[in-house]
């Protein structure tokens, strides 16, 4: 039986009071979150449509999918391989594909976009199937870094519509953080932090604030350090040793730069600072431009 039977979300508005269960979840975007999501859906028993205008993306998507799936069944089930097998294909068959999102998210109860981090892009999308999709169901955004009031106000139904930021790589990762704007309904966000347990998840709620809870606090601390390193008060080598042995961090705070994906930083920062101008946290980082700009970065 699928898990999500026992989890249903009651009055998601007024325009739609009654009870409604997450069956059906559209995931807009086929790259590596979008298909991670997918992923951990069509295995807690939840339908899934993966949407994406690319179908080569969609194949390589699925492809992506049933692998991870052979790893995890593989672990899970070692002493088991028939209940492995079994594990792999219904999971599969809970995962469909298409480039036509407008046709598949009128029969969904949750619609998870994981696209570019493009504001206008995703307001186009959601806009578009704001008119499509049924009245009871909720839009979520998985940006780790834009505004979710400014994505929503996009759309008429802001009392459904939230943040279900999941991190990468998401089958992996337990966290997922629940972003609700002053509009979002109490049983919204009820039924996406349900959601996530049903997942396997832990999650976290907070409020529409810049990068939420974890990059809230990373981003800062990476910058800070680039910082250090730029007022001469330490070596990369150093910075990163005394984090690492300080704090017990796996990473220290410059190679973890270089992880995230410098043009990643770049681009969020440059964001937060536009909006937030007065906040020093948020103020350009010279050696991050200057590294962007040159088109490559290799930590060492």
């Amino acid at each position: 039986m699928a898990f999500f039977t026992h989890h249903v979300c009651r009055g998601l508005s007024s325009s739609a009071v009654r009870n409604v269960a997450i069956k059906h979840l559209t995931v807009i975007g086929g790259g590596q979150m979008g298909a991670g999501i997918a992923q951990v859906a069509a295995s807690t028993g939840h339908s899934v449509t993966l949407v994406d205008t690319n179908g080569e993306i969609l194949k390589k998507a699925v492809k992506g999918i049933e692998g991870n799936l052979k790893r995890v069944a593989k672990k899970k089930f070692s002493d088991k391989p028939e209940s492995g097998e079994e594990f792999i294909q219904k999971a599969l068959q809970n995962v469909s594909t298409s480039t036509d999102a407008a046709a598949v998210v009128q029969g969904s109860d949750l619609v998870v976009e994981a696209i570019v981090e493009n504001l206008k892009v995703k307001q186009d999308i959601f806009s578009g199937l704001d008119k499509l999709a049924p009245a009871h169901t909720i839009f979520a955004s998985n940006t780790s870094s834009l505004s979710i009031t400014d994505i929503a106000s996009s759309t008429s139904r802001l009392d459904r519509f939230a943040g279900l930021h999941f991190f990468n790589p998401v089958p992996v990762m337990k966290l997922v953080e629940v972003i609700g704007t002053s509009a979002t309904s109490q049983e919204t966000l009820d039924c996406l932090l349900n959601f996530s347990k049903v997942l396997g998840k832990t999650p976290v709620s907070c409020k529409d604030t810049p990068g939420f809870i974890v990059n809230r606090l990373l981003l800062p601390y990476i910058i800070e350090a680039i910082r250090m390193y730029e007022r001469g008060h330490g070596s990369k080598e150093d910075i990163d040793i005394a984090m690492k042995l300080g704090c017990g961090y796996p990473m220290g705070p410059l190679e973890l730069a270089d992880y995230v994906g410098l043009d990643t930083m770049k681009f969020i920062m440059d964001y937060w600072s536009a909006a937030n101008p007065e906040n020093p946290s948020f103020a350009q980082s010279e050696s991050l431009n200057k590294l962007v700009a040159e088109g490559f970065y290799k930590y060492k």
